[in-house]
């Protein structure tokens, strides 16, 4: 077995900004799919009474 030796991690060094930017689109798309479905419920409600 081959005995690899990595650099010690240190906490916070890591570059997240493509994490960020994904997770901020994640949650952009979930706002307005949360938006669209309150107003088809809205909507809904509203033609059926």
């Amino acid at each position: 077995m081959a005995d690899h030796h990595h650099a010690e991690h240190v906490q916070g060094s890591m570059d997240i900004r493509a994490q960020e930017k994904t997770f901020a689109g994640f949650i952009r798309v979930s706002v307005w799919v949360a938006g669209l479905a309150i107003a088809v419920l809205i909507f809904l409600a509203l033609a059926n009474s």
